[in-house]
């Protein structure tokens, strides 16, 4: 059994994720992790000095290989998996346990604020215009998330409750 995690950067995909290995005693891999391990480059760098499509080539080659690899995994993919390629195909492909864990966009904004530095793709957004632009990100890729074999509400909730919610749910 396969279990992916997708949803926007901060939603909780790797806390959760861990919870629920835990919980039912599977691997935990973080797909950025393994490309970073892989590549020996951090996520950043792989942008800044091969680019974003090199990047997103190798992401969906590892996802496959991991996929392919691993039977019984909780896989975290990047914010930005699902909406690439034919990333979000693979998945659903795999298994038919794909959530996507829903954040509100201002429970988003609360858990991201202070942690900008750490997350390139809004680290130089302005206090004052982060709230539109994540909006715009999350419409953008919400088709790509809706598409996931089941929705987590995770507002107001612990990870161990999202991950006990998805253990209910598994097929």
């Amino acid at each position: 059994m396969k279990i992916i995690l997708l949803g926007y950067m901060g939603s909780g995909k790797s806390t959760v994720g861990k919870k629920l290995a835990e919980l039912l005693n599977f691997k935990f891999m973080d797909l950025d992790a393994y490309i970073e391990e892989r590549e020996s480059l951090s996520i950043p760098d792989i942008f800044e000095s091969k680019g974003e499509i090199y990047f997103r080539k190798k992401e969906h080659a590892y996802l496959k290989e991991v996929l392919a690899a691993s039977e019984r995994v909780v896989l975290a993919t990047g914010g930005g998996t699902p909406c690439y390629g034919n990333n979000l195909a693979t998945m659903l492909e795999t298994s038919k346990n794909v959530f996507y864990l829903r954040v509100s966009l201002n429970g988003l904004l609360a858990r991201l604020k202070t942690e900008k530095e750490q997350r390139p793709l809004i680290k130089d957004v302005p206090d004052s215009e982060l709230l539109e632009f994540m909006g715009k990100h999350l419409f953008e890729r919400s088709f790509f998330y809706n598409q996931a074999s089941k929705v987590i509400s995770c507002d107001a909730k612990t990870p161990e409750a999202i991950a006990a919610e998805i253990r209910a749910l598994l097929v």
